[in-house]
């Protein structure tokens, strides 16, 4: 490592450090750059290119954390857990679980006690496949023959929710995918829980056309993380929705197909599905 480099990186630290320790004050860009002597236009340059997230970003994953630790506490408060995150109030607690969680503190705090979901079972082309929504959107799609084994896991994912068996609208939407000419597709809508690295990782496989493939590495450099290919490989497998989000279109870097989580028969099968259906030989 270069001597600019180490002393950009020390720099880096040092700033990283800054905001853990003195997140509850919530510092802001100027504060933090002045630490530093660095104007704030060069620090948040150089924050985002060494840490792959704006010093913002960074410190709103740190509030959020300690958020999550205060609200497992059985008798903590959304009050209590702004108040302890130095958030000035409740409603930026919410902004906050809503922009990186996908949900809201009242929803992670219960583990999904209040929170409705439909759910259905289908065919498609792939096998059997359970689907579920809230009222914001697809939460949940997976291929399971066994339609208890598809439920129990479904229950994994939110042990408190109230359960309903039925098909609305935003399933069938979600369930068109297999049936519809790709460009004339519905718009569907997903509700998702994640942390902020997994949100990025799965926005990334959304993006990538139908009929064509990527790597973890590419992903990597996509969400400005180069070096985090496994880390992306973890997210990627954690992905609560198949098919809609892509997750079978990421293949290893040598060519070779890479491991799926609902197995990689069916992944082949989908990748030759979609280059027929595109044209993509």
């Amino acid at each position: 490592m270069k001597d600019s480099e180490l002393i950009n990186y020390n720099r880096i630290a040092e700033a990283i450090e800054y905001i853990k320790k003195n997140f509850k004050d919530q510092p802001d860009l100027n504060e933090v750059a002045g630490k530093l002597n660095l104007s704030p236009f060069h620090f948040q340059r150089m924050f985002t290119d060494w840490a792959g997230v704006s010093p913002k970003k960074f410190l709103q994953y740190i509030s959020l954390q300690h958020a999550k630790q205060v609200l497992k506490e059985k008798q903590a408060t959304l009050f209590d857990a702004a108040n302890e995150t130095g958030l000035s109030g409740t409603g930026r607690l919410h902004d906050l679980f809503i922009k990186i969680e996908g949900m809201t503190p009242g929803e992670f705090k219960t583990g999904g006690e209040y929170l409705s979901i439909n759910y259905s079972y289908a065919e498609t082309p792939f096998g059997s496949i359970i689907v579920a929504s809230t009222g914001k959107g697809i939460c949940y799609m997976a291929f399971e023959e066994n339609e208890q084994k598809a439920l129990a896991d479904l229950h994994k994912q939110f042990p408190k929710a109230k359960f309903k068996q039925t098909t609305d609208a935003m399933q069938r939407n979600a369930l068109s995918v297999f049936t519809h000419d790709p460009v004339k597709l519905p718009e569907v809508k997903l509700h998702l829980k994640g942390t902020e690295f997994q949100l990025k990782v799965w926005d990334a496989l959304l993006k990538i056309p139908m009929g064509d493939l990527s790597t973890y590495g590419t992903i990597a450099k996509k969400i400005n993380s180069p070096n985090a290919s496994r880390a992306v490989g973890t997210a990627i497998g954690n992905n609560p929705v198949a098919f809609l989000i892509p997750c079978h279109r990421i293949i290893q870097s040598a060519g070779t197909l890479g491991g799926y989580m609902w197995g990689t028969t069916r992944k082949t099968a989908m990748i030759g599905w979609e280059a027929a259906k595109t044209g993509n030989d």
